[in-house]
């Protein structure tokens, strides 16, 4: 059996884990912190349940792509999902009105075209582009025999481009790139592409996960476990060694040596190169994964509710407060909010009451300067201050939408951009790692291959990030390994 350790245990490093384990690997993970999952990360404070990071998932019904993913992970027994409202599981708030992105492209025209009934021939167009461009990523459609040049096109043109190009009325184009908060877009930036994966694995179906999204983490983490495996917490890996050229082992903090004949990192590409020190690597690859521009924060308060007294919400809100739906990321202390999102947990099976709720914002690294360098548990009175100031301005936001939404706070807690760090290594905080750029194509593209031909890359700054893209990820660097052909064969047999 041959040996591969892998670097990080979220949702990359645990699915590589599973399938390298059932291939016969002798997979060992490891992580730095004291629970796995990374963005699939949950936590509590007394009998309130949050989630960190993956707050819903798409296109998981029977036969579509990641309920067949999840099967072939060995994941879907222990996951109970809970849909979301098919008719709006989206909601996009702006300029006082409220705009329903339904599921199924007959839903989703005739829900906008409500709004924009001149629109309607448009709406389809669109529709269907997004479906074009998503079903010609192989990995996202698991469909080997796609046309890759129709999405490479898209990845060359911007997504305020693209939607200029086919929707004529101003209004219709602010909503219609209302849900840019799932990743990030920064207008003339972020590539059609990505608006198109991550819109379409929403449009085909939405869900919650019942319990929150560690659920997904335990389970691959016991199947792994089941496959002969090992998932080591609470070691934190400091040098990956090599030899003239290759890998050899990954050495943690505490001295331990793990001999590899396979390194897979899923932390941070930029992490990565600093844990080698190795002619290897050359100086210009280091310098390029430094300078490469990373998606901005989250400000996140997690909400616990008074008993009975708010009702469960099965949809998500996005709410935007100015004149445009883009430039959010772009603020001042007075402008800030200028968007947000309002979701809620979902904690059994039809529950008729939310017990917790979350509202996330834009938040730059910038404002974390005064804090840099500062551990966990330990930033002081001002920085508390700082969290405590900006959670109550996050709440008055809502309270406009929700008018008895502060009433029925029973207790809140804050995270930052450094909080991101601290528990997931994510440089800077940033909410979906390494972004994608239309102008500087070369910056926001790494490779699942390295010079160091042992040491593959995962994750979600290698392909995408969210569920299905960091899930793409890993069947594609585990198709190095094994071969797409054989991983594609697995998952025929799946299907």
């Amino acid at each position: 059996m041959k040996k591969c350790v892998i670097i990080g245990s979220g949702l990359g490093g645990l699915s590589c884990g599973v399938i390298l384990s059932k291939n016969g690997y002798e997979v060992t993970v490891l992580e730095q912190s004291s629970q796995t999952g990374g963005c699939l990360q949950c936590f509590k404070r007394g009998d309130a349940i949050f989630d960190t990071g993956m707050h819903y998932i798409g296109s998981a019904d029977e036969g579509q792509t990641l309920l067949t993913v999840l099967k072939y992970l060995g994941v879907e027994k222990d996951v109970r999902l809970s849909r979301l409202d098919p008719t709006g599981f989206d909601i996009i708030s702006f300029k006082g009105n409220h705009y329903n992105i339904a599921n199924g492209r007959e839903a989703f025209v005739n829900s906008l075209a409500t709004h924009f009934p001149d629109s309607r021939e448009e709406l389809t167009r669109y529709y269907d582009l997004v479906n074009l461009v998503a079903s010609s990523s192989a990995m996202h459609s698991l469909n080997r025999h796609v046309d890759v040049n129709i999405n490479a096109e898209y990845q060359t043109r911007s997504v305020n481009e693209v939607i200029d190009s086919v929707i004529s009325d101003p209004l219709l184009k602010q909503v219609l790139a209302g849900v840019q908060m799932l990743y990030a877009g920064e207008k003339d930036k972020t590539p059609f592409s990505t608006h198109a994966l991550i819109s379409d694995f929403y449009n085909q179906s939405a869900y919650r996960i019942v319990g929150g999204s560690s659920v997904i983490a335990e389970s691959l983490t016991r199947n792994i476990i089941k496959l002969g495996g090992k998932v080591l917490t609470r070691h934190k890996v400091e040098k990956i060694e090599c030899d003239a050229s290759h890998a050899t082992a990954v050495i943690t903090a505490d001295g331990e040596r793990f001999e590899a004949d396979l390194v897979i990192s899923a932390i941070h590409p930029t992490c990565t190169v600093d844990l080698i020190d190795s002619h290897i690597i050359r100086p210009a690859y280091r310098q390029r994964l430094h300078n490469a521009h990373n998606t901005t924060g989250a400000f996140t308060v997690y909400l616990k509710f008074r008993k009975d007294k708010v009702r469960y919400m099965n949809n998500n809100l996005y709410i935007y407060r100015g004149d445009s739906t883009w430039g959010c990321e772009k603020y001042d202390e007075q402008s800030w909010p200028k968007s947000l999102i309002y979701m809620h947990f979902c904690h059994k099976d039809n529950p008729t009451y939310a017990q917790t709720g979350e509202i996330i914002s834009y938040m730059s690294y910038d404002e974390m300067k005064p804090w840099i360098g500062t551990t966990l548990g330990k930033r002081g009175k001002d920085y508390e201050e700082f969290k405590r100031r900006k959670a109550e301005k996050l709440i008055d936001a809502l309270q406009e939408e929700i008018p008895d939404i502060r009433d029925n706070i029973e207790a809140y807690y804050t995270s930052t951009p450094l909080t991101y760090t601290a528990y997931t290594g994510i440089p800077n905080g940033s909410m979906y790692g390494i972004a994608k750029d239309v102008n500087a194509l070369g910056l926001g593209s790494v490779s699942i291959k390295t010079r160091i031909p042992n040491l593959l890359l995962t994750g979600q700054s290698i392909t995408m990030h969210g569920m299905l893209g960091v899930l793409a990820g890993s069947l594609m660097t585990c198709s190095e390994i094994l071969t797409t052909e054989k991983v594609f064969s697995q998952l025929r047999s799946i299907s």
